[in-house]
């Protein structure tokens, strides 16, 4: 009886890809449109008709998914991983450069970027070696040097020029933590990332004085143990170096334009005309759409190109200024809906490979969904990464959906997982 249990695709799962790629389309139609040329919305001249050839070439990728025996994603887990390792170095020194970052291979008309599709295999990579053990403390042994499986290509990317990407990679260690990993260690970055921030705000010695009066306090209070007072001890001598590095990370590490976005989150007034302007206007153009919008084809920040990259990573700002509060709200529910159903799929599987795949897939979307949607109404440094399903682009386009077909691909043989 065993035997005869089958899954079907989680259809709603598929009900939001189709809606939200539909969606994306229609705005990227509309980030494109000029009025004066009236041309289709098939035409080529459009980047929606371009956009509509990769949603063509997605479906041919869901067939060769489905196609594939779903033990293959699992059985050649390493293969994969070190195939996307590969193509990754090759292209530090075969790519092509493409604004200040030598990340694209270019065939002929098509260019192809290797660290959108290295997701694939860094989710794979990491599933695979997680779910090798079964055994709960041989799990949390592995848990920091599988972290080795998103830095090493962060690592490779940042070689590349593409800071924006390789955070991305970063958000895995959500899985660590559904994993087993100590949520201390998330504190902590969170910690790190406070004190770089107020070292931005605050003049250094105003900020390490501060934290010198915090700290005695904490060694008064706290610190009557050995462990205690080694602890606090430790935390100020870190932070003393965290505070005097970010001129270090400011200046010798990030490169200009990097330096820029990341002093204009800080005072986005400083430079309007410059490094501010792309964020500037997004927040014209969705603060004009007021309530209800100006309506499909009609917003005039978007008609008259004034942000850069509309129908890429600021594409969230012709849904506001076209459709509104109304219109983002409604657009951030249907990924909220998606990803809830992300989170209840991988949860549903008996199998740990699909499980910690699953978590993978849903914290690439997410962190690319909330960064995205923060730098356009800048509350995050533009670092360009694009906004699942919508923004315009093959390799992205490709890469979100070979994710989450691979899931549901998994996900309807959930009943054969568990025979093994």
């Amino acid at each position: 009886m065993q035997n005869q249990i089958k899954y079907q695709v989680d259809f709603l799962a598929i009900v939001y890809f189709v809606l939200l790629v539909m969606l994306g389309w229609l705005n990227i139609y509309a980030a494109d449109y000029d009025p004066e040329l009236n041309n289709s919305i098939f035409s080529l001249d459009q980047s929606a008709a371009k956009q509509m050839l990769w949603i063509s070439a997605s479906i041919l990728l869901i067939a060769i998914v489905f196609i594939l025996d779903y033990r293959f994603y699992e059985s050649f887990g390493y293969i994969i991983y070190f195939g996307v390792i590969i193509l990754l170095v090759a292209v530090l020194f075969l790519g092509k450069e493409v604004a200040g970052s030598t990340s694209w291979f270019e065939i002929g008309f098509i260019k192809v970027q290797p660290s959108e599709f290295a997701k694939i295999g860094a989710a794979i990579g990491l599933a695979k070696y997680l779910s090798t053990y079964d055994d709960q403390r041989f799990k949390k042994q592995r848990l920091r040097r599988s972290a080795a499986f998103f830095l090493l290509p962060m690592a490779l990317i940042i070689l590349q020029g593409d800071l924006g990407s390789a955070m991305v990679y970063g958000s895995l260690v959500i899985v660590l933590f559904r994993e087993g990993l100590s949520v201390r260690l998330l504190l902590f970055a969170l910690y790190i990332l406070l004190i770089f921030f107020l070292t931005l705000l605050l003049d250094q010695w105003i900020l390490l004085v501060v934290i010198l009066a915090i700290s005695l306090i904490a060694l008064g209070l706290f610190a009557r143990a050995t462990k205690g007072f080694v602890k606090i001890i430790s935390i100020i001598l870190l932070t003393f170096c965290l505070v005097k590095s970010v001129d270090i990370v400011l200046n010798d590490v990030l490169k200009a334009h990097q330096k820029q976005r990341v002093l204009s989150l800080i005072n986005p007034n400083a430079d309007p005309l410059g490094i501010g302007w792309n964020v500037m206007q997004s927040k014209i153009a969705i603060g004009s759409g007021g309530f209800m919008g100006k309506g499909f084809l009609k917003g005039t920040q978007t008609k008259f190109d004034f942000v850069p990259a509309q129908t890429t990573d600021f594409i969230f700002c012709t849904i506001g200024e076209e459709h509104g509060w109304l219109g983002g709200t409604f657009i951030m529910i249907i990924f909220g809906a998606f990803f809830m159903r992300l989170l209840m799929i991988a949860e549903r599987q008996k199998s740990a490979f699909v499980r910690i795949y699953g978590y993978a897939v849903f914290s690439i979307m997410f962190f690319h969904f909330a960064i995205n949607i923060a730098m356009t109404i800048g509350l995050f440094p533009v670092i360009g990464i694009p906004l699942p399903f919508f923004s315009y682009g093959g390799s992205s386009l490709w890469t979100f959906t070979a994710l989450l077909f691979i899931l549901l691909k998994l996900d309807s043989k959930r009943a054969s997982f568990l025979q093994h």
